[in-house]
């Protein structure tokens, strides 16, 4: 029997449409209540704009380093992405290395700025 791939199923190469893709198996998205859950999912690759100003935080039970045992294997999603064919990965680098310069740039401004409040409120 003869198949078109243009039918499906359709395998994303993008990191963000691989996890939303494994996000939606997790979920009853044929529900009304399932597919309002995953309008509400943001996936990006890197940072982009609006959130690149928030401050981000930690999950610990999401780190690697608590929640596997030393020695265990384990997959980056970015290189998977890479080894399927997505061709987006250096240009996502680049970008995300010139928001931590600025970002790096406006924290030194902000610690100098704290320094100097500091100073002004113990003279004071």
């Amino acid at each position: 029997m003869n198949t078109n791939p243009a039918h499906g199923p359709f395998h994303f190469r993008a990191p963000s449409k691989i996890l939303w893709r494994t996000i939606r198996g997790m979920i009853p998205h044929k529900t009304t209540r399932g597919m309002e859950a995953l309008n509400r999912l943001k996936v990006f690759e890197g940072v982009p704009p609006p959130y690149d100003k928030t401050k981000r935080m930690v999950v610990p039970g999401a780190l690697r380093v608590l929640r596997l045992k030393p020695g265990r294997k384990y997959a980056s999603i970015s290189r998977i992405s890479r080894e399927v064919g997505w061709k987006y990965g250096d240009v996502v680098e680049k970008l995300e290395t010139k928001r931590k310069e600025k970002s790096a740039t406006y924290f030194q401004a902000k610690k100098k700025i704290n320094a100097l409040r500091a100073k002004a409120a113990a003279s004071a």
